[in-house]
């Protein structure tokens, strides 16, 4: 009877808990569906994604001089124990594969692939993007930067390492671009817009600068594998929040979106080539730092390993800080974003010319985090004025332009391990600075172009009239105008007084001044 009732009791628990976690099964699935929820559930989809992709650049930083060169003596030995039977086996004639003068020039090549490959990528994945959406494009870019991270952990020699690093500046070009596509069309006030760039760019930051003694330490302590494998789980897991979130084969609000403007028309854009020069030259100075700072830092001050291994982890605050005021500033003053650009540009480029006086690594922190600082403000301010452009002078599909975007970083990243090294080399190491520096100070006037973008009144009416009527893009809609005035201007006297004066009405309406003043079409 005791057992009778204890198992009652059990089951009564039992069900009582099946029913509550269905209620907060049903609760949760019912706040993801609200548009505030299901934006910063994509917010952090898209955070993740940026993390990755700058924590998988950054975290070979430690790792791949020490494995190059297991690599260069794996294969000497191996040539010894081959030729060992030879006659002519001797150590003057082993000639590894791995040259020690050539390993500089390997590691060089291989950090700039993946910024190479996403560069000649990115022209194709935002037009690619523009068609299909941004949710299908981001869930290409997690999958194969999963299948990236999983080729570098069990890489074997120079060629698949090449490999799998060029694979993740293929699925950059898919995931870093859709993911700032899709922020932009989420949140469509700029205040909003700009905190939410904000706090990715402040993920793309921390991705930076934690990776460095995040793989040194697993690396040294648990083995080359693990930190590629920790970043491959979550990347694998970001997928499966991302379909399980957006649900993208299920999803069909692209077939009532308007037709983006051709990413070729983007860049002839004054106004957009502008914001993509600024991007391109304030990443400069540190895309051309990190492959160069250390050996200076060794050869000028005697620096130590941990000093140029922490060499940038201070400039993680003053980037946030620079994230931050700029989201402020923004939100108060939005009139002024090119003004913030500037500044930033002039500090990086003052930073940039006091890095060769430095005499010691605490006085080296204070140029590094002027330029981290500047980087912060220029690109928080300009993310968002990318959005804002396309809003006011194109169509309000954002794939093409944030490729436009990562072009501009790609370019800063492609050059910068294999030209600053020949740049130091034949120049030096000043001039290499004092050269950055004088890009940045010369370019930051060039944003005054841009002071009057937010004095053009943004136009709603596109985007609600192509919801509404289903056409392929606002040309189309202007031209089926046009079509059915000519149609009825056949009839009748009467009838195309009547019917005209009822369509010059309808053209009124869609084409006043309040409504496409501020629109130029191609």
């Amino acid at each position: 009877m005791a057992s009778e009732d204890t198992y009652k009791a059990a089951k009564s628990a039992v069900e009582k808990l099946s029913d509550a976690m269905g209620e907060r099964t049903k609760q949760i699935g019912t706040a993801m569906k609200e548009v505030h929820h299901q934006r910063r559930l994509i917010l952090v989809i898209v955070c993740i994604a940026l993390f990755l992709d700058n924590m998988l650049y950054m975290v070979i930083v430690p790792i791949i001089p020490d494995y190059i060169e297991s690599m260069r003596e794996h294969e000497e030995f191996r040539y010894k124990i081959t030729n060992s039977s030879s006659s002519y086996a001797n150590k003057s004639i082993i000639k590894p594969t791995y040259p020690v003068e050539n390993e500089d020039m390997k590691i060089g090549v291989l950090f700039a692939s993946k910024a190479i490959l996403q560069l000649l990528v990115n022209p194709l994945s935002g037009t690619f993007i523009d068609r299909v959406g941004y949710d299908i494009p981001l869930l290409i870019g997690l999958m194969v930067m999963f299948l990236s991270t999983v080729i570098f952990a069990f890489a074997e020699n120079y060629a698949t390492l090449f490999v799998a690093r060029s694979l993740q500046g293929f699925g950059s070009a898919f995931a870093d671009t859709s993911g700032f596509a899709m922020i932009a069309d989420k949140y469509t006030e700029e205040a909003e817009r700009s905190k939410a760039l904000g706090i990715a760019l402040a993920f793309i930051s921390l991705g930076s600068l934690a990776a460095p003694p995040f793989g040194g330490i697993l690396y040294q302590f648990v083995g080359k594998e693990m930190p590629f494998l920790v970043l491959a789980s979550i990347s694998l897991l970001d997928g499966i929040l991302l379909l399980i979130v957006i649900k993208p084969f299920a999803n069909q609000t692209r077939e009532n979106m308007p037709v983006g403007t051709p990413i070729h028309r983007l860049m002839i854009d004054p106004y957009i080539a502008v914001v993509a020069g600024a991007l391109t030259t304030c990443n400069i100075p540190l895309a051309f730092l990190e492959p160069t700072i250390s050996n200076w830092m060794k050869t000028t001050m005697g620096a130590s390993e941990w000093q140029m291994g922490l060499t940038w982890l201070p400039a993680f605050f003053p980037h946030l800080l620079g994230v931050y005021i700029t989201v402020k500033l923004a939100a108060n003053y939005p009139q002024y974003q090119w003004f913030y650009g500037a500044i930033g540009m002039v500090i990086i480029g003052a930073s940039s010319c006091t890095v060769p006086a430095c005499k010691n690594f605490g006085e080296l922190i204070i140029p590094l985090c002027g330029i981290c600082f500047g980087i912060a403000l220029v690109d928080t301010a300009l993310l968002p004025t990318l959005a804002l452009l396309v809003d006011l002078r194109h169509v309000s599909v954002y794939g093409s332009v944030y490729a436009i975007a990562d072009i501009s970083y790609s370019v800063a990243y492609a050059l910068g391990p294999i030209v600053a090294s020949q740049i130091v080399h034949t120049s030096g190491f000043t001039q290499l600075n004092l050269g950055m520096g004088l890009a940045n100070v010369l370019y930051a006037p060039t944003l005054l172009f841009l002071r009057n973008v937010c004095q053009m009144k943004p136009s709603h009416s596109e985007r609600n009239i192509l919801l509404e009527e289903g056409a392929k893009g606002l040309y189309d809609t202007i031209q089926m105008e046009e079509r059915k005035a000519k149609a009825h201007k056949v009839s009748s006297d009467a009838q195309a007084t009547s019917i005209g004066n009822y369509h010059d009405g309808q053209a009124g309406k869609y084409m006043s001044g309040e409504d496409f003043s501020d629109y130029e079409y191609s």
